[in-house]
Parts: structure tokens; sequence; C-alpha cells
């Protein structure tokens, strides 16, 4: 890549079928990992909330931080393309404030798009955005920003009708403007058909392998917490057992007067 990855970079990939590499990353190092390795898209998620910043979800994650992260990310990024998360109640109260909270994340952060969780009731926002010149990617399926309406984390679109208004949510989105979407928490079978319809690249996270990317978090796949990953996830390294063995070392050499020798 000499180039930074672009809105028509998405609709060229699944044009191509190519399939998109989408990733979480939260700062400057990371973002120099993911870009180093080839991902096309550093997602500066909301799930922070959870990895980086010690929430018990994503619901308390602020604009200032999510501007923060968002940022660093970008500082350390060339190629990528990096989309910021909005965070919970950033774009649902209005057009007027999703706006500007979103403008905030191209003018101070430098993202160059934003996602949003969103169906059918918020594509009068999506279309806002895009008529402003705000790239957006729409999030449908699974939403953690609902989780507590939800009862918790669960598989979405089981139902007919539940799977009937996945659908009718991602064709308003790609309707109203959005460049992509992603599909989380969902029967592969109904990703498969989502991602055949729309003419917009999906991205899958828990959603099986029929989508036109996938993005996972890069907590889960790094082994970062410690913490025992997601079912979906994959994990590729342990950098928590790494680090964890690498400063007992430290601390044993400071601990026995050996750190000089």
């Amino acid at each position: 890549m000499n180039k930074r990855i672009s809105v028509q970079d998405f609709a060229r990939f699944k044009a191509m079928g190519e399939k998109i590499v989408m990733i979480t990353a939260y700062d400057a190092c990371q973002a120099f990992w993911c870009e180093s390795a080839g991902c096309h898209a550093l997602l500066v998620g909301d799930s922070m909330g959870n990895t980086v910043l010690g929430y018990e979800n994503t619901l308390p994650v602020t604009m200032e931080e999510m501007l923060s992260h968002t940022a660093a990310v970008r500082r350390a990024s060339k190629n990528a393309m990096v989309i910021a998360d909005l965070p919970f109640m950033s774009y649902q109260v209005s057009i007027e404030e999703a706006l500007r909270n979103a403008g905030r994340c191209l003018k101070e952060a430098g993202a160059d798009a934003v996602k949003l969780e969103s169906g059918s009731d918020l594509a009068p926002t999506v279309a806002k955005l895009v008529q402003a010149g705000i790239p957006v990617m729409g999030h449908v399926g699974l939403l953690p920003q609902s989780v507590l309406k939800d009862g918790g984390y669960r598989l979405h679109g089981k139902s007919v009708q539940e799977a009937e208004a996945i659908k009718n949510d991602a064709l308003s989105l790609q309707e109203a403007g959005a460049f992509s979407v992603v599909l989380e928490g969902i029967p592969a079978q109904l990703s498969q058909e989502i991602s055949q319809i729309l003419s917009i690249p999906t991205i899958g996270i828990a959603a099986g392998p029929h989508c036109d990317g996938q993005v996972q978090v890069i907590s889960d796949l790094l082994n970062l917490s410690g913490a025992k990953p997601p079912r979906h996830a994959k994990v590729y390294a342990d950098l928590c057992g790494v680090a964890t063995a690498a400063i007992k070392k430290y601390v044993e050499e400071v601990k026995q007067d050996k750190f000089f020798q």
C-alpha cells in the first residue's frame, strides 16, 4: 500500500472479491503493528472501554476518550483507513449532535470515517452525515451499546422476524449512503444473504466466513489481557504471557540486585 485506503477502495475490494482486513487499534503502537502487517482499516472501537480503560462494557466511553485514542492511531498510521466509533449517546439524541460529534472525529482526531450502531431508525442520521461529507460505516446485528436492553450478548437473527429486521436495517443503511456495514453476532447464512444483496461491503465479526471482510479485536488476537477470549476470536499469540514473564524477570533482577550485571 502506498496511499491511504479510501471508501472507493472498499467498493473496489468488494467488486474484485478481495477480502477486507480490519482490526481494532487503540494507540500508536498498535496502529504501527497493524499497518505494518498489512491491515486495510484500523477501527478505533469503543471496545476500548473493555480492553483498555477497564470499564465493564462500552457504555462509559466518552467522546473525549474516543478523540484522544483516534488521534493517536492516526498519528501512527500512514496508509490504513482510520475509522472512529461514535460512543454511546454521542449520536442518538439528535441529528445535530451526531453531526457535531462525527465532525469532531474528522476535524480534531483525523479519522477517515466514523462507525455507528444503527438500523432503519437511524438511517436519516446516516444520510445527513454522508450529505455533510462524513463517510459512515454502519453496524447491525449484535449491538454492544444495546447490551443492557438486550440482556447480554447473544446471537441475533435466529428467528425469521429478527433476520428480516436485520436485513432491512442493512438495506436502509446502504440507501442512506453508508459505505460499508459491520455484521456482528448473526448466523453465517444470514450474513451470506446480506452480503449478496448489498452492493456495499460487509465486515463480519462472529458472523461466519461469507462477509466481504472481517474485523477482530486486537486484544483477543494477541491475548493482551490474559482473559478468556470470546468464542468467535482466534488467538494468534500470547503477548500477556510473554510480557508477564519478561516483567517478572525484571522484578527478580532488581530484587536480587542483578539488574546491572
